[in-house]
């Protein structure tokens, strides 16, 4: 199984949901393009929050300096991201794949992370509560939906009801549940939700 993990914006806590998948699967984990603080990266954040001894990190195709679009990024670092040479690892396991930002951040002129999803990828969008959050959730799984994805998606942040019951109504996505506002995660925390996806994970 692959699954990609995409988020409605930047900060809503992709990483957190990557690892906790990752270790719920004892998966594999690749962040294609990693645009910012290198010495403390998502691949990085994993490492920390894994506790199991099966998963493989792999390595980024790209890892920019700055913390911006990566097409920006790519800009000021003198290169340009080019699509063919970002290539799925080569694993037996199951692989968990990170995005950058939302959906249609930019990579190049032509090209957003949108287009880092490949037919096979199953997909899981990550929503965070703010004002705004609906229109966005909404935006990125219909966009998801009219390429012939069937997105899940997780909430991040504590429970909003009337936000919550809107956008399940209206995308009928399917729910996996909550990371709740810790006040702060680290390998135990990352577990104690990796039990609580594992059964639905490998169900889906």
């Amino acid at each position: 199984m692959k699954i990609f993990v995409t988020g409605i914006s930047t900060e809503v806590g992709k990483t957190i949901v990557s690892a906790i998948i990752t270790e719920a699967l004892e998966a594999d984990y690749w962040k294609p393009i990693q645009a910012g603080d290198l010495g403390n990266s998502d691949s990085h954040k994993i490492e920390q929050f894994i506790s199991n001894t099966k998963t493989k990190i792999h390595s980024n195709s790209y890892a920019l300096k700055t913390p911006m679009s990566p097409h920006g990024a790519a800009e000021i670092d003198g290169v340009q991201i080019d699509l063919k040479k970002i290539s799925e690892p080569d694993t037996n396991n199951h692989l968990v794949i990170e995005g950058a930002g939302g959906l249609l951040v930019p990579l190049n002129d032509e090209d957003t992370i949108f287009d880092l999803i490949q037919p096979g990828y199953k997909v899981i969008v990550v929503s965070r509560h703010y004002l705004g959050s609906i229109n966005h959730t909404l935006l990125t799984i219909n966009t998801l939906q009219n390429k012939g994805f069937q997105p899940a998606i997780i909430f991040s942040g504590n429970e909003h009801f009337t936000t919550e019951s809107i956008i399940l109504k209206k995308t009928k996505a399917k729910f996996f549940g909550r990371i709740n506002e810790e006040s702060y995660f680290d390998e135990a925390v990352v577990k104690k939700y990796a039990v609580r996806f594992k059964k639905p994970l490998l169900n889906w």
